[in-house]
Formats: structure tokens, sequence, C-alpha cells
């Protein structure tokens, strides 16, 4: 038997508002910051997770974590292995913290990083990392860390088990190429609000020099420097390469709608954000 008999937290901040690194229209000074947590067993395996926030509410983030304590402590990885979907709901089902949830907020942030350190524990526990310890459960476990509730009028338990048996004859090839080839990434190193033209230049060479062929940048805050910043992006990065555009939530939905017609020329791969995330209407 192995449980897990401690937690610690730390409050990580780093001044990224000193340079402007992470700004975007809503955001327009945030300091990256991590609510960290380490989960401690009876073995010499330690898991390690981490939320982020961007400065301010952090030790917010930390106290709840703190607050959930007690769901953790004590549990056995042999039966968070086995139940990956009922230690989900145990984080995120506490009948007195849900109320400042349920699933959402500051108590959804801290569910994620215990929630990240756990799978961080179980896949040291084999000697794996993440990826590889996900890519190879059997589909009966995959299904077995979904909560369908809510969900199950889309789709069902079973139709999920279906769509993930027809892929298993192609996993172990999928899981060699990840290998081989490793898995697409994007970089938002050049794309930060904040940056004035020059360095947007000289950070869009640098980026492609690096190799990236998709890359996003931040966009919402005034029209016209957005149709020059998108410019020198196309010019510097040419036609042909990957570009994604976020307006983190900061347009109503007719003024996205006119907002990325005046920048379709860049054509971009997609639009992240363009209105609050949670307006199902003005999706529509």
């Amino acid at each position: 038997m192995n449980k897990i008999i401690d937690l610690s937290t730390f409050d990580l901040r780093f001044p990224t508002s000193e340079h402007l690194d992470g700004s975007d229209a809503m955001n327009l000074d945030p300091d990256y910051s991590a609510a960290y947590v380490v989960l401690h067993t009876e073995s010499n395996i330690e898991g390690h997770g981490l939320t982020f926030t961007i400065g301010r509410g952090n030790e917010v983030c930390v106290k709840a974590i703190e607050a959930m304590r007690p769901l953790v402590i004590g549990l056995e990885l042999e039966w968070i292995r086995k139940n990956l979907g009922k230690f989900w709901q145990k984080m995120t089902g506490d009948s007195q913290l849900r109320w400042i949830g349920p699933e959402k907020g500051v108590i959804h942030l801290a569910t994620s990083a215990i929630v990240n350190a756990v799978w961080d524990l179980l896949s040291k526990r084999e000697k794996k990392p993440v990826w590889q310890f996900v890519s190879e459960m059997p589909s009966e476990e995959i299904l077995n860390t979904i909560d369908f509730r809510y969900i199950s009028n889309v789709i069902t338990p079973n139709q999920a088990l279906k769509i993930l048996k027809n892929l298993e004859n192609s996993k172990n090839e999928r899981i060699s190429k990840l290998k081989a080839e490793g898995y697409s990434s994007y970089t938002t190193s050049a794309g930060w609000l904040g940056y004035n033209n020059q360095k947007l230049k000289k950070l869009c060479l640098q980026l492609k020099k690096s190799g990236f062929k998709y890359a996003k940048f931040k966009v919402g805050k005034n029209i016209k420097d957005d149709i020059k910043r998108l410019e020198i992006i196309r010019k510097e990065l040419g036609d042909h390469f990957n570009i994604m555009i976020d307006a983190n939530q900061v347009w109503e939905v007719d003024q996205a709608i006119d907002w990325i017609k005046k920048l379709s020329f860049s054509k971009p791969l997609f639009i992240e954000e363009p209105t609050n995330p949670d307006d199902i209407i003005g999706h529509k």
C-alpha cells in the first residue's frame, strides 16, 4: 500500500509585467504566477502539479488548494489508479466547497493543481511520462476517467467507448510517430500586445529561425494597431506560416464580427476567445 500522506503548497510569482511579457487586451500587466503543489507519499515518490494565475489572487488559489487537503490526504494510489473518475468526483463534489465552485473559478483552479499532481504521481509510479502513461491506458480505463454527468445527453459512455475502441488498432503507430516526430506546438513568445513593433519584428524572425510553424498573437485593444501588427507579422513570417489570434474575451459579439472582418487579410488559423466564453448565444 502507498498512501498520500502530506501536501505542500508554494506561491510562485514572476515579474513579467516589467517588460509586458504575457500582456493582452484584457490583461494589460500580468505577473505570471503559479499555485504549486507537491503531494507526498509513504514511499519516496512525489507528485508535482500547478495551476496558473497572473499575479494578484495567486495566494487565494494556494489557500483553496490547502482547503482541499482533507480530500486527498490518506488516499491510496492503487485506489486512485483504479477509480480515476470517482477521484475526480470526490475532488469536485465536496458538498461545501462546491458552493464556491463548482468546476469554476478558484476552486476549479485549485482542483487542477491537485489533479495534475496526482497524474504526475501515478505516471512516476509506473516510470513513464504522463503522455505515455495516458496513451497506453486501455480504452476502458480512459473511459473510467470521464465524469459523464451533464454530458450524457450529447455522448453516452457506450458511444465514447466505441470511439476509443475504433482507434485502438492505430494506437501503437501513433505512439511511435509521436516518439519520432514529437507533438506539434505553437508559441506566443512574439505575440504579446505590450510589445512595440520593433520588438515584434525581431521576435518574429527569432521564432521563424527556431523552426516553429505556428504562432499566436494577441489582438483587441486598438483596431488600427492590430492591422499594423498583423501586416508586420505576415511580412516577417510569410504567407504560409500558420498564425492564430486571441482577443481574450474583450469584444462584444457584434464588435468581434466587425473586428475579425477587418483582420481577415491575415488569414488566421483560428480566433481564440473573441467574446465571453460563457456567451453560448453569442457564439452561435
